[in-house]
């Protein structure tokens, strides 16, 4: 007849365990997130770049749409001003 005691050690150990794997899975998730922030971030600005260089060589209705949807202004004379902000 074999006796066996089982210790809570085991018990807390597990759930520690799981805890720590919880917890890195939110770190992880959290530095994705913010990488794809800034990356977005970052490629928003290179692209209002290209288009205000596209605009100073080619005034064309397409790229001032294509800058006012990035920049959020309507106007031309506002989107004009914000490139030559931008060229500088």
């Amino acid at each position: 007849m074999k006796f066996e005691l089982k210790t809570e050690n085991e018990t807390y150990s597990k759930s520690f365990s799981k805890l720590i794997f919880t917890v890195s899975i939110l770190a992880l998730l959290i530095v994705f997130c913010d990488i794809a922030l800034k990356l977005g971030i970052i490629s928003r600005h290179y692209q209002i770049n290209y288009k205000c260089r596209l605009l100073s060589a080619e005034k064309s209705t397409s790229n001032f749409k294509k800058l006012s949807t990035l920049s959020k202004l309507k106007s031309k004379q506002k989107i004009w001003e914000f490139c030559r902000q931008v060229a500088k």
